[in-house]
């Protein structure tokens, strides 16, 4: 299942795709972490310290790696170079498996160990100075929407995506790659004003979205949020010292966290897999293939100097069954 984590800065939803993270790797599940936030901070609540959190690699700065490598011997792309974020895959394009060794995942992903096994984690990587005034942030994001597009995943297989702030994802259609988005409001005004925008956004979608209150401490806050949010409110989270321990550097062991924040982690694991049983293959690719041609009329035309409508396989619908006879799925490798 591909999961997002949205909310505004500040909102807890850093912490908490750490936690869902650890809760599916004490589950013995299949794990691809990725941070496209442009902070950064995912590896360090992963317990990476700074060096290693400043060591992971760019993914926007391996797109050209990327893009050759999904490209494969599709016809309808003549070169990686009019590849763009959002182009389709096709037959003859190469997918990408949670559970497989490949050239993107060798450059682009680090191992990372926690208590209950171990994941791989990919980032976007954060502005450089060379950005600063010319690039904007959602070139870097691109990579991540590419490989989300030609990535085919499984049961007890996840891949959790620590997004950009607030509803900076709407930029591109990346907010439509996923099973189920998890929005992490705390009990204020500001904390709801970004699930009305994503709930706005994404009605015409059929986005998956349930809101997860975190920072609440009385029944007042809990309130709050049931008044705002109504049946999206899927779990609360209250305080935790083991959260208070993992950003002082000094977790604890995973199980020691409180028992009623396991319960909320399993919640959400259970409303991820159900997701799985009404997944739509067929409209995923059609979204896909949306955002393409918008991308394409409005500006990818222009850029590449080819007429990206063309790279379109109007025959190809991503599913499993393409990834079984596409791709050589291998035991994951340490990267």
């Amino acid at each position: 299942m591909k999961i997002a984590f949205v909310g505004k800065g500040g909102s807890g939803k850093t912490t908490l795709s750490s936690l869902f993270i650890r809760h599916l790797t004490a589950n013995e599940a299949a794990v691809l972490a990725v941070d496209a936030d442009i902070n950064q901070h995912l590896g360090a609540a992963l317990g990476l310290d700074e060096a290693e959190a400043a060591a992971l690699p760019a993914l926007g700065a391996q797109l050209p790696l990327i893009k050759d490598y999904l490209r494969g011997t599709n016809p309808r792309i003549a070169s990686a170079d009019t590849m763009i974020k959002t182009t389709p895959p096709g037959q003859g394009s190469r997918l990408l498996r949670i559970r497989e060794s490949n050239p993107v995942y060798e450059a682009c992903a680090r191992r990372v160990v926690l208590d209950d096994g171990d994941i791989r984690l990919m980032a976007t990587g954060p502005f450089t100075e060379s950005d600063l005034g010319v690039a904007c942030y959602h070139s870097k994001v691109g990579a991540v929407e590419l490989c989300l597009n030609h990535l085919v995943d499984g049961p007890d297989e996840y891949v959790v995506v620590d997004m950009t702030a607030g509803s900076d994802s709407f930029a591109s259609g990346m907010f439509t790659r996923f099973d189920m988005t998890f929005l992490v409001a705390e009990p204020t005004r500001k904390g709801v004003s970004v699930y009305r925008q994503y709930k706005e956004y994404a009605r015409d979608f059929g986005v998956a979205l349930k809101v997860v209150g975190n920072k609440v401490q009385c029944p007042d806050d809990l309130e709050f949020l049931r008044d705002e949010v109504g049946d999206d409110l899927l779990v609360t989270i209250g305080h935790s010292d083991w959260v208070r321990a993992m950003e002082k550097g000094r977790p604890p062991r995973f199980e020691l966290l409180e028992a009623d924040n396991r319960l909320a982690l399993q919640a959400l694991q259970n409303a991820a897999d159900d997701s799985y049983e009404v997944r739509d293959w067929e409209r995923y690719t059609r979204q896909m293939v949306h955002f393409h041609l918008k991308n394409a009329e409005s500006w990818g035309n222009a850029k590449t100097g080819a007429d990206l409508a063309a790279q379109v396989d109007p025959a190809f619908v991503l599913g499993e069954p393409f990834g079984e006879q596409l791709v050589e799925v291998s035991e994951p490798q340490p990267a």
